[in-house]
């Protein structure tokens, strides 16, 4: 993977990121409806998403193994985090809710393989003392 290649894939992953935002905080209501997930859980998952899209995106434009190693972890832990969430509300969940947490799980998973396959292509930098 090129580092212009990595650059898109953090980008998307910000914008999905500030969507997750978006809706996890000013329309919780609206999503825990139709998904059956608690107001807590689409809130609480759209405020960990503004920091992940702050992070992606300035990624995005000034790529660092270390900082990309988090996005990494961070991706890797919300899929095991949004595992378990299915399975604690999993006869809670809509229709609806079952094919978006599975869905946003495959993409997040995606996204962390994507990056951990990009990771090449940061050149690693010197420390600042």
């Amino acid at each position: 993977m090129t580092g212009k290649t990595l650059s898109q894939v953090l980008a998307l992953d910000a914008v999905t990121c500030s969507a997750v935002f978006a809706l996890g905080v000013f329309a919780t209501g609206f999503v825990a409806g139709l998904t059956g997930l608690p107001d807590g859980v689409i809130s609480a998952g759209g405020w960990i998403c503004l920091a992940a899209a702050a992070l992606l995106a300035f990624l995005a434009v000034k790529p660092s193994r270390g900082l990309l190693w988090l996005a990494i972890l961070g991706n890797a832990g919300w899929v095991l985090a949004s595992i378990a969430v299915y399975v604690v509300f999993l006869d809670r969940l809509t229709q609806i809710g079952h094919t978006v947490v599975l869905v946003q799980i495959a993409g997040v998973a995606l996204f962390t393989v994507l990056e951990l396959r990009g990771i090449g292509a940061v050149r690693a930098r010197p420390a600042i003392v």
